[in-house]
């Protein structure tokens, strides 16, 4: 398997890179991030686990049996590939 296809396999589904990019700045609630993406909830829920089990965002325990998602050093490792993707993405518009 190349490099590229095993970065896919982790962040290549769709909506995953989506929600990285939200991560990026900081923690969000997982309402928040339903919200904000318009992802549907089973999907979104699904994107978390996957992304929680690949080492890429952690849960946070809020009051109230709320959670917010963080970034780990792996999750922000992608900050340049997701920033080069928004630049590409500008220019195709």
């Amino acid at each position: 398997m190349s490099d590229l296809a095993a970065a896919l396999e982790i962040v290549g589904a769709r909506w995953a890179l989506l929600i990285v990019g939200r991560l990026i700045d900081g923690p969000q609630r997982y309402g928040d991030l339903q919200r904000d993406l318009g992802v549907p909830t089973n999907i979104l829920a699904t994107r978390l686990r996957e992304l929680e089990a690949a080492g890429v965002l952690t849960r946070l325990p809020l009051h109230h049996n709320t959670r917010a998602y963080a970034l780990t050093p792996r999750g922000l490792a992608l900050r340049d590939a997701i920033a080069a993707l928004e630049r590409w993405g500008a220019d195709q518009t």
